[in-house]
């Protein structure tokens, strides 16, 4: 197995554990795919497939079309994705994604929870190239093997196929989410949920204690409520 493999065997303990928190992000998910693409799903390729995420998360149908409809009220007009980066303890690379509507309190709590750890805040670019940023796909397993399946979307992307307790999941680089989206539903395939990720090319192991200083940032971080996804190069088992 590849490193999409390790990374999705070690995170997959780490879910949102919350239900308000998911509903939350699933929300502001739905803001930025409308004003990326606009609030029809069908002419929004990243709109259908957070849509799919918040049937997967069980989250109301109402709540889904209420926040397509609230996207573009003027209290979302200034709604931006922006990236962190910085150092844990230890040596260890961190990466944080927000969605915000005040940038000037997003950096500002960031910093605080950076210098409260004994981390350091980075600038831009700092660690970012010490992720490959992925896309992924999960649909019903059905009778598919996920060798064969492999094989017939390398030419749309794929790069790791594996299979699963929830089904079969699909990584491919960022660049290739809308051709494998495309072809995935051109098949008639269930797509479960969809999403992209930020896989460390290198992790570096440490010792318990290590690893609960470096845990105490991440998860002050994590508590964020403009937080959307933390990554970082600490060896999970």
């Amino acid at each position: 197995m590849g490193r999409a493999f390790e990374f999705r065997k070690g995170r997959k303990m780490k879910r949102w554990s919350a239900m308000a928190k998911t509903f939350t992000r699933i929300g502001k998910d739905i803001v930025m795919a409308v004003k990326e693409g606009g609030p029809n799903p069908d002419a929004n390729s990243r709109l259908r497939a957070v849509i799919q995420n918040a049937k997967a998360a069980n989250m109301p149908k109402e709540n889904v079309e209420r926040a397509i409809k609230n996207a573009s009220n003027k209290d979302t007009a200034n709604y931006k994705e922006i990236l962190f980066e910085g150092y844990a303890p230890h040596g260890i690379a961190i990466l944080i994604e927000t969605a915000s509507d005040n940038n000037n309190r997003t950096v500002a709590n960031i910093r605080s929870y950076f210098n409260k750890c004994n981390g350091t805040m980075g600038t831009q670019g700092s660690v970012e190239f010490m992720f490959d940023h992925t896309c992924n796909f999960r649909i019903a397993k059905g009778n598919l093997d996920p060798e064969e399946l492999e094989l017939e979307l390398i030419d749309f992307g794929a790069e790791e196929v594996f299979e699963d307790e929830d089904g079969i999941l699909i990584y491919s680089s960022f660049g290739s989410f809308g051709a494998l989206q495309k072809e995935l539903e051109h098949r008639g395939l269930e797509i479960l949920s969809s999403g992209f990720e930020r896989i460390p090319q290198i992790t570096k192991e440490l010792t318990e204690a290590q690893i609960a200083d470096v845990e105490k940032l991440i998860e002050k971080i994590e508590e964020d409520d403009d937080v959307m996804n933390v990554y970082h190069t600490m060896k999970e088992e």
